[in-house]
């Protein structure tokens, strides 16, 4: 039975026994649909705080008004959108990918996933509590990176529920990861030569989750003993605050990769199959996979090179951020030799494949500049890492998973999506995008501070082209919702291997034009 009927099966063969659990495709989608409306809310919290911007006064909205903006939709889009979103398409295809029909903890996995509602009602009560007027419960306005003494000294107690419901996104994180590194290391039926780079790429970013997610739930634990048991780890006597920085750092920049990693496994994944060929280096993705996930854990110090840390720590940390650099321009070389001389086929999943590819190299470039220290001195507090920021976060990792949810999407559905909607998705948020993280980036450039809602005039052109971008970012996903929508229910039928020629969609000529020209060695196709 071949890969892609187990895929719509479930049927692989399984060395353990069924289990009343709940299968891991359906969790999957419960994942993904989670992570879906998390965006949509993270997004809105975008949206807002756009707004703001749009003049150099605060006149929308109150100053503290924007801080809760920033902070609800930097936790919300990280803990609440990207996570839950790899697990989403990990549950999905990974089992099913490594020959087993269901993972090693399945109740665990779905009592993992159950945790994530609460946790979310638990960060955004204070959203909600300025919603409906709840007495004692305001948004909370101290940034998504919780410094203290800010975090410290409020006195909302939305901020003590904050801390709690992202100490339940930590357990059910790394529940999650346990769950998949035990399913690829023992039910997998074929071999560790064999995996796929998809399946590499989760397993690595579980393990680097197991490894740094339990350091921010004692990162928490401390913060919350702060605020409630007058002790002073980060503020008072004998507290240090930059000591929350290492703590939070050492967590936030692996989770990056985490982040990252799975994305890259799906431009690994869906390259090939419209390329017309095998991928290039599988065994250099591997590595490189590996490195990345080794190197995460020593990078942390770069983020606090202006809080007055010893020259030498300094530079010791700028040569390993540089150091990363390596094992990611092996991945982009070997996305590129993947694309060299094939038989390259436009479909949607392609177009934003190749649109992660390209901000991948923005986002990298901009990261190496801040890696050196003099420029990162200079640049640190401004919007130049906004737009790095975002060029890893929205163009990378957003980019590649559309291109994966495109890609499985008639796999999983036995449905075609609507090509028009889906290339219409593609262009506004590509544009959309663009105009964005280019208008920051000239901010950034220009030394305009980041994290404040008020700026000199001269820069207001510039903040109005970047809320114009965002908000052409959102009409792109408002159209990839409605045409999931329509899609699921009343989508054209896909075939069994709905991306050979003989199975594509009757209104799509291209394919056809472009295969007719190929050789037939460029026609090989992984059919994993």
């Amino acid at each position: 039975m071949s890969r892609l009927t187990a895929l719509r099966t479930g049927s692989c063969a399984s060395t353990v026994r069924a289990s009343v659990a709940v299968d891991h495709r359906r969790l999957g989608r419960w994942y993904l649909v989670f992570a879906l409306a998390m965006a949509l809310w993270g997004g809105l919290d975008a949206l807002l705080l756009r707004t703001v911007l749009v003049t150099p006064g605060a006149d929308v909205w109150m100053a503290r008004t924007y801080d809760a903006f920033f902070t609800t939709h930097g936790l919300t889009m990280l803990f609440l959108f990207a996570t839950p979103a790899i697990w989403g398409f990990a549950y999905t295809v990974v089992p099913s990918l490594i020959g087993t029909d269901r993972t090693a903890f399945p109740a665990l996995g779905t009592a993992a996933f159950w945790l994530l509602p609460p946790a979310a009602l638990a960060m955004r009560a204070g959203t909600i509590g300025g919603l409906v007027g709840v007495a004692g419960l305001e948004p909370v306005a101290i940034g998504w990176t919780m410094y203290p003494p800010l975090s410290t000294q409020s006195t909302n107690l939305a901020v003590d529920l904050l801390l709690v419901g992202l100490f339940l996104v930590v357990v059910s994180t790394v529940v999650t990861a346990a769950n998949f590194v035990v399913t690829i290391a023992r039910c997998r039926t074929i071999r560790w030569l064999e995996v796929d780079t998809f399946t590499w790429t989760v397993l690595t970013s579980a393990a680097m989750a197991i490894l740094s997610f339990p350091v921010l739930s004692f990162a928490l634990v401390l913060l919350l003993a702060d605020r409630n048991l007058g002790t002073a780890f980060f503020v008072g006597p004998g507290g240090d605050p930059v000591a929350w920085q290492h703590l939070f750092w050492f967590f936030a920049h692996p989770q990056v990769y985490v982040l990252a990693l799975p994305p890259m496994g799906v431009l690994s994944h869906v390259l090939p199959r419209f390329s017309g060929r095998r991928l290039y280096g599988h065994r250099s993705a591997v590595y490189s996979t590996l490195a990345i996930g080794v190197l995460a854990f020593t990078v942390w110090g770069h983020h606090m090179f202006t809080t007055g840390m010893d020259p030498r720590a300094r530079v010791a940390f700028m040569f390993v951020t540089l150091a990363v650099a390596l094992p990611s321009a092996a991945k982009t070389v070997t996305w590129l030799g993947t694309l060299w001389g094939g038989a390259i086929r436009l479909t949607v999943p392609m177009l934003f494949a190749l649109g992660s590819i390209g901000f991948f190299v923005g986002g990298g470039v901009t990261g190496v500049l801040l890696a050196v220290v003099p420029l990162n001195v200079v640049y640190n507090g401004t919007y130049y890492v906004v737009a790095h920021l975002h060029l890893m976060l929205l163009g990378l990792v957003v980019f590649a998973f559309l291109s994966g949810a495109y890609y499985w999407f008639p796999l999983l559905t036995g449905r075609w999506y609507d090509e028009s909607l889906a290339r219409l998705h593609f262009w506004l948020t590509a544009i959309g995008v663009a105009v964005t993280v280019a208008a920051l980036l000239v901010l950034g450039l220009a030394g305009l501070p980041r994290r404040v809602s008020t700026y000199p005039a001269a820069f207001a052109p510039l903040h109005q082209l970047a809320t114009v971008g965002a908000f052409v970012v959102a009409v792109g996903q408002l159209v990839f919702c409605l045409n999931c929508w329509r899609s699921w229910r009343t989508g054209e039928p896909a075939g069994s291997d709905p991306w050979s020629l003989e199975s594509a969609p009757t209104h799509d000529r291209e394919w056809r034009s472009v295969e007719s020209t190929a050789t037939p060695s460029s026609r090989t196709r992984d059919r994993s």
